[in-house]
Formats: structure tokens, C-alpha cells, sequence
């Protein structure tokens, strides 16, 4: 092992520090690390070197042109990366396991550039992300671990990455060393100041940081160097055909995990109504990576509508899907090799064959539903369930097992069903264990009826995996005699009225059951891989089978949520528009109907100013609107009576005040971390929601920081919605145009009997600014603070505004000039985007006209416009 290890990491090392543009420092390599590698094949092929020294093979550059072709990119673009110089980029692959299975982390280092890029997404079966990537990046080298080799019993994702790169050094690592929390170390240790926003981005993309741990430790082995402490350039890029939302906006907006509780009161709660596994992963990831391409969106709306208006597609999709196991979980055992042939290998190995069976039988039935279905999303994924290898695979199974055999629940019944999988007359000698096995189950009947009959009782013969058959029966007007079992039953257990036992004949029996039983399975086990083999170049269709169902049964979950409660399409402008919306997760917990509320936000309106008292509902219409938005984009209905999108690349949230000891930072610090993640990333496509920002400073301080953060914000196209308490910043509608103030409505009553004012939320948005002032201080009078003290508060409270606080006041010239660029923008979006008939235009047009006739009315001018009379 070690004289293997030394030479290979002289090889490495040699490729590695010859492409070095400077000398770095040596240090001692950690011996710990001496155990990382598993010595893998190098997977030694013809290659050819291009005059800049690039190794590449036609089959990978032929890959390449149909990686970029299927996944919408000109192949000139990608095939440049072929024709670089000598390759020095290692990277980094991991991917998830369980629910977050096709989750992949990334993470490359050029050794001519001190640069760490890390990448997390989610990808499909076919990994076309992945290796996309890979081909633009041009690896030296590729790190996986060990987990996903298995000693070349690998995971689809190592062999297309094997079979695709056959010329890369492979080398397979240690699982232990993809730990996310040493990754995290690392990025903070060598991340230098100017990125350090990235940190925000990461913390919890746990694969990449798994995979930046790893190759880290490996570059730190092989070059047996380190990189000096903040030196490296740490950069994050998430999948480039969905909407980036970092971990913290996740979490603010409970998209997967309720922070409360861990209930399921999130919007993938909300949502979920798949029936497989494959489709709750499906859903999970859209709902964290939602789509930008407007036309992938709009064909998944149309499916989902015609699920809604054709009850029999509906219910017969449902019934359909419902009926299939985990179709990727099935492939991942179906292409492993087990390393020893056990009873327990063949018997499982019976049972997928069963499970592949029961799972190709459902297709028929699949492409029935979808034979009449009309639109063009439904239409590819039923012409892709058409693949004649389906039918092929299950010709083949069935020369080999029976036509009734199914996958079935219960342990006794999936017994039977893998002792007789295999077809008769297929082998003399299975034939013959079977009916071997068949005499002893009869024996056994026969002998608890004797039983039954020798003491005048009722029994019946059970079967459980743990100790296979045993007597069962009802104790409840049974008389005992000597009042207890006879002393020939042992192993006696008792639950409520039933009384289980056995006997020491039966034990025998069991276990001439079971040596029958290990014989049908080897003898099972070796006619099952003779099909395997047969069928293993077909065996991939089912990635494509993956991919139908999970999509399906998204799309049916997706339809299902519309049934519940009153969703409506969205559609797709430069406008966010949304008439009488609702909070998804809201409207679903027992007993609540939250308040609808309208929302608008355009080019010439884009940045929303909200005030109003605490408790008012301010951050939850936040959350509403944000959350609508990532409904749109999965292809989702939304709850209002009419929503229109403008599509996100990016969702940021700025949301909570809450210390962070994790990192010893206070209020202010994590506010200013995340307005600078923000900042840093923002873009004029972007959705921003910011809640209470400056709160943990001083009043003065706190209005600074919004106001710039503001202005700054208002450079760009981003729509951004700002909740405060700082009512100073209802001052910037005077100053931008596209600035709009609204409040959140109270109403204030006074009891007849005691005379004391209360405060009743509304939770309604009305525009313009708060007139609430200390509302703060009648928060505290619910509290039990002393009467004088609340007082006293009032007086002083009231001394600092009258100093502090400036009157709302705008020039008539400023409120004209304001007037006509509402109008102006308002006719500009009308002509973009208006699908009304020439009536309802008419009529939209002379609202518009009243409108700018009494804006120019409240700010003092002639309401006069040049018009022809209809």
C-alpha cells in the first residue's frame, strides 16, 4: 500500500507543482491524511495531445458538442474549452444522499490561479449539469469518495463521469473527508477580505463545502504546501437556468423547514401532495432553485391546468402514479455488484428484480392515461414512456419470472412471491427445492391443526420475518388448563387478547423451512443474474422512466394544491401585479383566513416603502409576495384573484433580529452582513425583501444606513420592498418617482365604559404613509409596565419628534413632474403588455385620466389634459 501511495503521489505531485507559477512554501504533510487515498485504477486509455499540450478523445469531444446542444448552449461556446492550454483545474464532486439525492456540490482549484470556485445545484438523472461543467472546467484531476466508486461498483454519477473523461486522473477519497463543517473552516481561514460576502452564500450549501473540504486536505497533501491565511479568491455560482436563493432567504421564508416547530407548515408543506419519493425531491429542489425561462414555466402551467379541467386524466394520473416505488433507488441497487454472493445479497437481489418487474408492468398504464393528453409538456413525457426498451426489459423478465408475480406488502406474502419468481421448468433444480418447500409449509399447517385438535383449541399458523412461523390465538373465552399454556408452547408472547407461542417440532420445521428456502434463493439468485446480464444495456431507460414520473407526480402534486384552496394562473410581464393575494402557508393553518391584499410594482414604481405599527402584518405580506413569486416559477397556481410575474434571478430576504453566537456577531453585524451580501449580488432582475433594517444601532445611525442603502437600491431595476419603522425614509417619494409609500391600516376605538382606546389590525395595505406615531409605546401598554412610566414615555416621546421629525412636503412642481411620470410609465406598460379589447382599453385610458387629473388637482395645478373627444 505505502510503496503504491509513495509513487503515486510523486506522479501527482510532479504534474501538480511543475505547473506552478511560483514557489510556494513546503511544510510537513499531515500523516493522518497518509490513509485518504484508495489506490483506483487509472483507467489507462489512448489519448492524443493537441499542439497546446490538451489530452482529449474524439468520444469526449463528441460528448461535449451534445451536452451543450441539449442543454441550449452553442457548441462553439463550450468546445473552446478543448482547445485551452495544459490542463491544471482539480475538482471536487460530491453528491447528496436520501431526499437530497441529485443535489451535487462542486468545488475546483486552477493551480495556475488561486481561485476557489464552488457551485452547488440540483441535477437529473442524466447529470447533464455535471458534466457540462466539468467540460468546461478541463480537470487534471477528479476527487469523488470513496462511497461512490465502491471499488467499480460505482454510482451513476462516477461512471458517467468516468466514461466521459477517460483520460482525467481519478483518485477516490475517504467520505470522512467531505465535511461540510471543515469546508466552512476552511473558506473563512483563506477566503480574503474583498469576497467575503460569499460566506453568507455557503454556510449552509452544505455539498460544495463538503467537497471544498476535501480537495483542500487533498491540494494541501500532494503539493505538500498550504495556502497563506486569506489569500484565496472564494466564489459561489449556483445553477445558471434558476432563480438563485441563498440559504438565509430559505430559511426566513420557511420554504422547506418551519423554523418554529419543524412542522409542516412551509410552502413545500403547502405543496406536497406527491405520491413517490422521486416527486418530493422534485418538488423540493424547484421549490429552492425555481426556473427563469418563462416558456419551461408556461408549459408547465398549461399541464397543470389541463390536469384541472380533465377530471379523468387527473384521477387516472393519480391512480396510476400512485401504484410506483422509488424508481432511482431501484437503479442504484440494480447496477451495484455485491462483493459477496450471501443468502441475504440473493434474496434482495430477487426482490428488486420483482420490484423492476411490478414497476415496468405500471407503464402500460402510464401511456394510456396520457394517450389523449393535449399539451406539449405531457405530450414528450408521453412519448417518451413510448421507448420500446420498456417493453423489451419486460419481455425478457418474463421469460425468466412468472406473469403474477408482484411486489407485495407483508412479509409472508413477499416470501412466497420470491420463492416462486421464478418460472417453472426454468431450472430442474429450483423445481425441486420448491416442492421440497412446499411439503414443509403443508407440514407445518398439518402440525398446528394437530395441535389445535390434541388440546380443544382454536389456532392458526402466523408468519413474521424475526421468527418465521409460530401458532397464534385469541385468549379472550378461551379456558386454559391448570389455568395456563401447556408446558410444550415456549417462547410465549401475549399482546392484548392474542397469545403467541411455539413449539419445539415447529422450531425444527422452521429451520429445514429456511435451509429450503437458502436453496431456492442461490438456486433463484443465479438464474436472475443470468437476466440481468441480458437486460443490463437496456437497464438506463428507466433514468427516463425517473425523470416522467417524478415530473408527473409534481405536476399532479402541484394541480392538488389548487383543489384545496383557490389558486389562479399566474402570467408573465415586466409588472408584478397581484389582486386580493394570499400567504400560502397562512390560509392553511386551521382556522385562519388571512387578509388578501393587492400588490403592484413596475419599471416606473419598483421600490415599495411599508410603515406601519408592529403586529400590523407587515412582514408576513412580505413573506406573501415573496413566496407567490417562487409559486409562479415552479409552474405553480398562486392564492389571489389575479397575479402577474416579472421573472427573478435572485430572491434576496433581509429579515429578523436575532443575535448570531455562532459567529459572535451582534443585530447590527448580521444586518450589515446581509445588506452587503445583497448589495454585492444584487442585480436588476432581482426581487428584494428587506424587514427592519438599522435596528440594532442608534436612531440616527440606523436612518443613515436606510436611506443610503435606499438610494442605492433605487440605482437599479430591482423590485425591492422595504418595510420600516424609520417613517424619515416616507421622505424619498418627494425625491425618486419610482418610490411609492404604503402603510399597513389600524383602526382605533374607545371603550364605552372604561373610555380607554384600543388598537384593531386590519392587516389591510392602503397607500401612502403611516399616521401612526408612538405605536411602540401602545404596545407597551399591553404590557405591565406602570401606568407613570408609560406616560412619562408619551411626554418625551412627543418633546423629540416635534425637534426630530420633519413635515412630509413636496413643491407643486415636484408633484406635477411626479404626476406625469406615473402616467407616463403607466401608458408605457399599458402598450407593452395590455391584452384588452379596444372598449376596456377605452375605458382603462380615461381611469388613467382621472387619476392624473387629481394628482395634478392635489398639487395645486389646473387639472387640464389635451384630449380627443371619442
Amino acid at each position: 500500500m505505502t510503496d503504491t501511495l509513495s509513487s503515486y503521489i510523486v506522479s501527482s505531485r510532479h504534474r501538480s507543482v511543475s505547473s506552478q507559477p511560483h514557489k510556494v512554501k513546503s511544510v510537513t504533510p499531515n500523516n493522518d491524511f497518509g490513509q485518504l487515498l484508495h489506490p483506483q485504477p487509472r483507467w489507462n486509455t489512448q489519448t492524443q495531445k493537441d499542439a497546446g499540450g490538451c489530452r482529449h478523445t474524439s468520444s469526449g469531444t463528441e460528448f461535449l458538442i451534445q451536452t451543450c446542444l441539449s442543454s441550449g448552449l452553442a457548441a462553439t461556446g463550450c468546445s473552446s474549452a478543448t482547445t485551452t492550454s495544459a490542463a491544471s483545474v482539480i475538482v471536487a464532486v460530491v453528491e447528496g444522499r436520501g431526499l437530497a439525492r441529485g443535489e451535487i456540490g462542486m468545488a475546483s482549484l486552477n493551480l495556475k490561479c488561486p481561485e476557489l470556485a464552488l457551485c452547488q445545484f440540483a441535477d437529473t438523472g442524466t447529470y447533464a449539469k455535471v458534466i457540462t461543467k466539468m467540460h468546461i472546467l478541463v480537470p487534471l484531476e477528479i476527487l469523488m469518495p470513496d462511497t461512490a466508486s465502491e471499488k467499480g461498483k460505482g454510482t451513476k454519477l462516477f461512471k458517467l463521469i468516468t466514461e466521459n473523461f477517460p483520460c482525467v486522473a481519478f483518485t477516490a477519497i475517504q467520505r470522512k473527508y467531505f465535511n461540510e463543517r471543515k469546508g466552512l473552516e476552511y473558506i473563512q481561514q483563506l477566503c480574503a477580505p474583498e469576497f467575503g460576502t460569499v460566506l453568507m452564500e455557503v454556510q449552509a450549501k452544505y455539498y460544495c463545502l463538503a467537497a471544498a473540504a476535501a480537495l483542500l486536505k487533498y491540494l494541501e497533501f500532494i503539493q505538500n504546501s498550504v495556502y497563506a491565511a486569506k489569500s484565496l479568491k472564494v466564489s459561489f455560482k449556483g445553477s445558471e437556468q434558476t432563480t438563485m436563493i441563498d440559504s438565509a432567504s430559505a430559511t426566513n421564508l420557511e420554504l422547506v423547514v418551519n423554523n418554529r416547530d419543524r412542522s409542516e407548515h412551509t410552502l413545500f408543506g403547502v405543496l406536497n401532495h406527491t405520491k413517490t419519493p422521486g416527486g418530493a425531491r422534485r418538488l423540493r429542489s424547484n421549490i429552492l432553485e425555481p426556473l427563469v425561462d418563462v416558456d419551461t414555466i408556461n408549459m408547465r402551467l398549461d399541464a397543470v391546468q389541463e390536469l384541472l379541467q380533465d377530471e379523468e386524466l387527473f384521477f387516472g394520473l393519480k391512480n396510476a402514479i400512485g401504484h410506483f416505488l422509488d424508481i432511482d433507488q431501484l437503479l442504484s441497487v440494480l447496477v451495484q455488484i455485491p462483493k459477496q454472493e450471501t443468502v441475504q445479497v440473493a434474496e434482495a437481489k430477487i426482490t428488486h428484480v420483482i420490484q423492476l418487474k411490478h414497476t415496468l408492468d405500471l407503464v402500460p398504464q402510464l401511456r394510456a392515461v396520457l394517450k389523449n393528453c393535449n399539451t406539449s409538456l405531457l405530450k414528450a413525457y408521453s412519448s417518451s414512456l413510448e421507448d420500446n426498451r420498456f417493453d423489451l426489459i419486460l419481455e425478457q423478465i418474463k421469460t425468466v419470472i412468472n406473469d403474477e408475480t408482484t411486489y407485495l406488502k407483508g412479509s409472508l406474502n413477499m416470501r412466497t412471491q420470491k420463492c416462486y419468481a421464478v418460472r417453472p421448468n426454468v431450472n430442474e433444480f429450483l423445481d425441486i427445492a420448491r416442492r421440497a418447500y412446499t411439503e414443509i409449509v403443508d407440514d407445518i399447517a398439518g402440525l398446528v391443526n394437530q395441535t389445535g385438535e390434541k388440546y380443544g383449541m382454536l389456532m392458526r399458523t402466523s408468519f413474521s420475518t424475526a421468527r418465521g412461523f409460530f401458532i397464534q390465538m385469541k385468549l379472550e373465552g378461551v379456558v386454559l388448563p391448570e389455568g395456563g399454556l401447556p408446558p410444550e408452547f415456549i417462547k410465549v408472547t401475549k399482546q392484548k387478547n392474542n397469545c403467541g407461542f411455539t413449539t419445539a417440532d415447529l422450531m425444527k420445521m422452521n429451520d429445514r423451512c429456511d435451509e429450503a428456502l437458502r436453496e431456492i434463493f442461490h438456486i433463484s439468485y443465479v438464474v436472475i443474474c443470468q437476466l440481468l446480464s441480458t437486460i443490463h444495456e437496456q437497464i438506463h431507460c428507466l433514468y427516463k422512466l425517473s425523470d416522467a414520473v417524478s415530473m408527473l407526480d409534481m405536476l399532479l402534486s402541484l394541480a392538488n394544491a389548487c383543489t384545496i384552496s383557490d389558486y389562479v394562473r399566474p402570467e408573465f410581464t415586466d409588472t408584478l401585479a397581484i389582486k386580493q393575494g394570499r400567504h400560502p402557508i397562512l390560509e392553511r393553518l386551521a382556522g385562519q383566513q388571512p387578509v388578501s391584499n393587492n400588490s403592484y410594482i413596475s419599471d416606473g414604481s419598483n421600490f415599495v416603502i411599508i410603515t406601519g405599527p408592529n403586529m400590523s402584518g407587515k412582514s408576513t405580506y412580505l413573506k406573501q409576495v415573496a413566496l407567490c413569486q417562487i409559486m409562479a416559477q415552479i409552474g405553480s397556481f398562486v392564492p389571489a384573484d389575479y397575479a402577474s410575474f416579472r421573472v427573478a434571478d435572485q430572491i434576496f430576504t433581509r429579515i429578523g433580529v436575532d443575535d448570531d453566537f455562532e459567529t459572535n456577531s451582534s443585530t447590527f453585524m448580521l444586518e450589515m452582513r446581509e445588506i452587503s451580501y445583497i448589495i454585492h449580488n444584487v442585480s436588476d432582475r432581482s426581487l428584494i425583501i428587506i424587514d427592519e433594517l438599522g435596528r440594532g444601532t442608534s436612531a440616527e445611525e440606523g436612518i443613515g444606513i436606510c436611506h443610503s442603502v435606499c438610494e442605492f437600491l433605487l440605482g437599479l431595476k430591482a423590485f425591492t420592498l422595504f418595510a420600516t419603522h424609520f417613517l424619515e425614509l416616507c421622505q424619498l417619494q418627494s425625491l425618486y418617482p419610482s418610490v411609492e409609500n404604503q402603510h399597513m391600516e389600524v383602526q382605533h376605538t374607545r371603550s364605552a365604559d372604561t373610555g380607554t382606546e384600543r388598537v384593531v389590525y386590519t392587516y389591510l395595505l392602503n397607500r401612502g404613509c403611516s399616521e401612526e406615531r408612538h405605536y411602540g409605546l401602545r404596545a407597551a401598554e399591553m404590557t405591565a409596565l406602570p401606568t407613570s412610566l408609560i406616560e412619562e414615555a408619551k411626554i418625551i416621546a412627543s418633546n423629540v419628534s416635534q425637534q426630530l421629525l420633519a413635515k412630509h412636503h413636496s413643491d407643486p412642481e415636484t408633484q406635477r413632474q411626479r404626476a406625469v411620470y406615473h402616467l407616463a410609465t403607466r401608458l408605457q406598460q399599458a402598450a407593452r403588455n395590455s391584452r384588452l379589447d379596444p372598449d376596456s382599453l377605452r375605458m382603462y385610458l380615461k381611469g388613467l385620466r382621472k387619476q392624473y387629473e387629481a394628482e395634478l388637482q392635489a398639487a395645486g395645478q389646473p387639472a387640464s389634459m389635451d384630449t380627443v373627444e371619442e
